[in-house]
């Protein structure tokens, strides 16, 4: 087989398949390889009118068929099976070759994996690939990480591929070294999670307390996704209000069974942020709910548990609440985003990646589940102020902030007086009085670790490490 194809796809689920599609029709002459080999010749066959395909049936005549460099991209699932592959085809390649896995990858595996095939002479790139089945076809967000050398040979192709931003800048860029792209795609999905549960509590209250129907939400949501709520997910939140089951003619939300599922990337980015030591209890909260969603003998089992009468609204009444929950929707929002970024830098420093955020920002702006308008924004804060601490540090958000937090913190007395669970919403507010609260109880917590464990303090007027004699006389010694 001559090698003609610039490039490679072996997985042809639909994810994989897609983004060969994709290659395809932006001019690249694309390998497809399958390890059940109809599969390949299904894709062939039903979209070889779209660009040039070259069919592969064994990981030999895959590696045969592309040119050196060889770009061999991996779309099989994570974990075990992708080692496997991994390790196939790294037998065929040469010096100079690249591996891009495109699956949803812990980042510490592809940390291990880059290494690996770095010693032997090969390039590996996790690239985080966000968008769904439509964004693999028509143009996701692409994070790449591994070494620059590889980004030189690859990232042309991407950025073909790429969702172009309303600007027309592709939505990818080199995210930095080894881990560092699927670490970023990590976080990404964090603030997902973060993002449809604050949208789903604030559909709650608008349907508990406000009394609103899912076509009067849904007509609510298009509204509000004309102003600074634009985004996909708000978008489609719309769609899936209005729709109607045929089946039975109810409400679709309705007739679907409320347990929300995860597949583990926003579990990731807790279990790390904990190790990082750093706060994102928005991004917790959305976790534990899904998880709380789960639980359907616990949650039946408490169905006897008093809580309080629920006193509709009407009116004008209830559209004014509809108004506040516009605000603490955005400003729930924008706490979340900025738990995600500061996740994002601790996680540069922690692996001297060197991440942009300012970059992460743009090439969120379009192809990718948390695509939004305010990105825009985000991206501007960050080049002006690259080592900015918060993103609640810039001016313009912060303003924005202060404006909605009476609207914030009433919606959420409301919640709390009427029943009605919104724990993102409650945690994003807590974040951001404790960002601004002057003095935190911390001291009595780390007094209490001193007094059960002599763990020593800092104190206010004097520095050094000390520790009270609880036990004795009181008196305080420095350690």
């Amino acid at each position: 087989m001559s090698a003609t194809a610039q490039i490679g796809v072996t997985g042809l689920a639909v994810m994989g398949r897609n983004l060969a599609r994709n290659f395809a029709r932006n001019g690249y002459t694309v390998a497809v390889h399958n390890r059940t080999a109809a599969k390949t010749d299904a894709l062939v066959e039903e979209f070889g009118d779209e660009g040039t395909f070259v069919a592969a049936h064994t990981p030999e005549e895959f590696v045969a068929a592309l040119e050196r460099p060889r770009r061999l991209v991996v779309m099989v699932k994570a974990g075990e099976p992708t080692d496997a592959v991994i390790q196939e085809f790294a037998a065929l390649l040469d010096d100079g070759d690249v591996i891009i896995d495109g699956g949803n990858a812990h980042f510490e595996d592809t940390r291990r994996r880059e290494k690996d095939l770095r010693e032997r002479g090969i390039h590996f790139v996790g690239a985080g690939i966000s968008g769904g089945e439509e964004g693999a076809l028509n143009g996701p967000s692409i994070m790449p990480g591994g070494s620059a050398e590889s980004y030189e040979s690859l990232g042309p192709m991407l950025q073909k591929i790429a969702a172009k931003a309303q600007d027309g800048a592709p939505c990818t860029t080199h995210i930095g070294p080894d881990g560092a792209g699927h670490f970023v795609k990590m976080v990404h999905n964090g603030i997902e999670y973060a993002d449809m549960q604050l949208i789903a509590e604030a559909y709650d209250l608008l349907r508990t307390v406000a009394g609103y129907s899912p076509a009067k939400i849904s007509e609510t949501f298009r509204d509000w996704n004309t102003g600074r709520l634009d985004s996909y997910l708000i978008e489609i939140t719309a769609e899936v209000l209005s729709h109607t089951d045929a089946a039975t003619g109810k409400p679709f939300v309705d007739i679907v069974q409320d347990r929300a599922e995860q597949k583990g990337t926003g579990r990731w980015t807790v279990q790390i942020a904990l190790d990082l030591g750093v706060p994102v209890s928005g991004i917790a909260e959305a976790v534990f709910a899904r998880s709380v969603s789960g639980h359907a003998a616990l949650r039946d089992a408490s169905r006897h548990l008093a809580g309080p009468a629920v006193r509709e609204l009407d009116g004008d009444e209830a559209a004014a609440f509809a108004d506040q929950v516009e605000q603490a929707l955005y400003a729930s929002k924008i706490v979340a985003y900025t738990q995600g970024f500061h996740e994002i830098a601790a996680g540069s420093e922690q692996y001297d990646w060197n991440i942009d955020l300012g970059k992460v920002a743009a090439i969120w702006r379009g192809g990718c589940i948390i695509r939004a308008a305010f990105l825009d924004r985000i991206t501007s804060a960050y080049e002006a102020q690259p080592d900015m601490p918060s993103l609640l540090s810039d001016e313009s958000f912060a303003q924005e902030i202060a404006a909605a937090q009476d609207d914030w913190r009433a919606v959420i007395a409301t919640a709390v007086t009427q029943g009605v669970p919104t724990p993102a919403f409650a945690a994003t507010l807590a974040y951001y009085d404790s960002l601004r609260a002057e003095r935190l109880p911390a001291a009595l917590t780390q007094g209490q670790r001193d007094y059960f464990g002599a763990h020593t303090y800092h104190r206010t007027d004097r520095e050094g490490t000390f520790h009270t004699l609880w036990g004795g006389d009181g008196s305080e010694v420095e350690s």
